[in-house]
């Protein structure tokens, strides 16, 4: 029995997906019932747990050989380090009483450091619960910065004209598609050829600066000329508060986003093909980011 944790988001929904197709056995976890509908179609076993809740976690965990294990985020909890140690908390506690073998686990970039890194703070601790288990295998998955936090850009487009944001224009980044990570995440799993604890660095098809990115994307929306402009912390806090996120996720991601501006927080491994992905920031753009930028379009 296979367990995926964060069943209907990004990553968890493409390993299960992934381990179904190979005919392998499956529970799903997760908050929303209906949304795992969709896995007992096609033959998982759903499970309806709140991820703080270390008593349903440990049902959720019983009778597995493995669990893809993850900390759902959470942008409008009002501390967010408190909820990710609540998380890791409880999924730590039901990996360990139910004597669940191997763990693949999501982590990122910048997990090495125990301080400086936003929300990544809370996947440095969380390695280190795992690495506390006696007995367990497991594999910190630490990915890099996902394609998908350029969506809301449709909307900074629509609005500005520009693309904008709080990292540097030149800055490299290890940019990775989430379905990329669900499908090494998969792989690990039905293999389950690892021993002991170790970090994997995912680092997509090769490294992206914003200024690329805004030429990729104004190549696709028929806007050739699209730029990308740093904005100041202060400038941008107002405006993230306002779609939605708390004032303490704020803070940490431009902390985070500091930490990545000034190279503190950084790959470790160097590029090669263990670590590189396929999707492209071509393939992401024209797949996912055109649709959603069109369809903003037909909604203003």
């Amino acid at each position: 029995m296979y367990v995926i944790t964060g069943a209907s988001g990004n990553t968890g929904s493409v390993t299960a997906e992934r381990l179904l197709a190979q005919g392998q056995k499956v529970r799903v976890v997760g908050r929303d019932a209906k949304r795992l509908e969709r896995f007992k179609q096609k033959g998982g076993e759903a499970f309806v747990a709140d991820m703080t809740d270390a008593a349903a976690l440990e049902k959720a965990f019983s009778g597995a050989k493995a669990v893809y294990a993850m900390i759902p985020p959470n942008i409008t909890a009002p501390d967010v380090r408190s909820y990710q140690e609540r998380v890791s908390d409880a999924l730590a506690s039901g990996i360990k009483k139910c004597s669940v073998t191997h763990v693949v686990a999501l982590s990122s970039i910048g997990a090495d450091k125990p301080d400086k890194v936003g929300p990544v703070v809370g996947l440095h601790n969380w390695e280190k619960k795992l690495e506390a288990i006696t007995g367990l295998n497991a594999i910190f998955l630490r990915a890099g910065y996902f394609m998908e936090n350029i969506l809301p850009q449709a909307g900074v487009i629509q609005s500005m004209g520009i693309m904008a944001g709080p990292l540097r224009p030149d800055l490299p980044l290890a940019m990775i598609a989430t379905r990329d990570i669900g499908a090494a995440a998969a792989d690990f799993l039905s293999k389950l050829d690892f021993a002991g604890k170790q970090s994997r660095e995912l680092l997509g098809p090769r490294d992206v600066t914003y200024s690329e990115v805004a030429r990729v994307v104004g190549a696709a929306i028929g806007k050739p000329d699209l730029t990308y402009k740093q904005f100041s912390s202060a400038q941008l806090k107002p405006v993230l508060t306002q779609m939605g996120m708390s004032s303490n996720m704020v803070d940490l991601l431009l902390e985070m986003t500091d930490s990545l501006n000034s190279g503190y927080m950084k790959a470790l491994e160097q590029r090669s093909p263990k670590n590189t992905t396929p999707t492209t920031i071509e393939t992401f753009v024209a797949e996912l980011f055109v649709p959603a930028y069109r369809g903003k379009a037909a909604r203003a």
